[in-house]
């Protein structure tokens, strides 16, 4: 999985405007004491439309036949509105250093280990309809059609699976690089997990832990800061 689509899920977890119109054959066949994809889908809208910004840490594992060896990382991670739109920052520590900064028009890459700092527009990503879904720009119910969760994906979880409910994000559009989103949501309707799988069948598991809720005041001066970054001297940026 490419990392840029990591600040855009982020995007898309703070300012998308989750529909919830499923189909009512998934409704009819859920237990009663679960919620339906589009309950789920109502209360995250609702949940996160009242956080101004959220901080948190990170595991990354990622394997597939195209990806070779699973490979792991950590880190953490800080997002805000502000008045200029959603602002999204990772900051990997493991297995190297990394800084990925978004804006939603831009995204900057920062590898410590290439001395490398790569700034693609959003439009000219390898990504591209994904930019427009997951900044806000689409309705999530234009993209996906909400699902319950597979029974097929991973069970890897850091926490008690009973505990999370699960929603699956299914791409309308046959082409699509992505072929199925799972988020895992905690009883306060977090996002605990999320679970990617691509074109390739390369499989992305992200946990989160440590969130803190509005740990910014977006009207601060000193935000803008946060979302920034300046590479050492000497290193090579290259812009697409």
């Amino acid at each position: 999985m490419n990392k840029t689509l990591l600040p855009i899920l982020c995007c898309f977890i703070f300012s998308i405007g989750f529909a919830t119109d499923v189909s009512e054959a998934y409704g009819s066949s859920l237990s009663s004491n679960k919620p339906s994809p589009a309950q789920l889908a109502s209360r995250l809208q609702e949940y996160y439309q009242k956080i101004t910004s959220l901080s948190f840490s990170f595991t990354q594992k990622t394997s597939g036949q195209m990806s070779g060896r699973q490979k792991t990382g950590k880190g953490n991670g800080i997002l805000a509105k502000t008045a200029q739109g959603p602002r999204v920052r990772w900051n990997y520590t493991t297995p190297d250093r990394q800084v990925l900064i978004s804006d939603g028009q831009t995204i900057s890459m920062y590898f410590e280990k290439l001395n490398q700092m790569i700034i693609t527009p959003v439009d000219t990503a390898q990504i591209d309809f994904l930019f427009a879904l997951f900044t806000g720009a689409d309705p999530l119910a234009d993209t996906f059609h909400l699902l319950p969760h597979h029974e097929g994906g991973s069970q890897e979880i850091t926490e008690s699976h009973d505990s999370l409910n699960t929603l699956q994000l299914a791409p309308k559009q046959p082409d699509s690089q992505i072929k199925q989103i799972q988020l895992w949501i905690d009883e306060e309707s977090l996002i605990r997990r999320i679970e990617l799988i691509d074109f390739f069948d390369t499989r992305t598991i992200l946990n989160f832990s440590n969130i803190t809720i509005n740990p910014l005041d977006a009207r601060d001066a000193a935000v803008a800061s946060i979302f920034s970054f300046t590479p050492p001297e000497g290193t090579e940026i290259i812009k697409q």
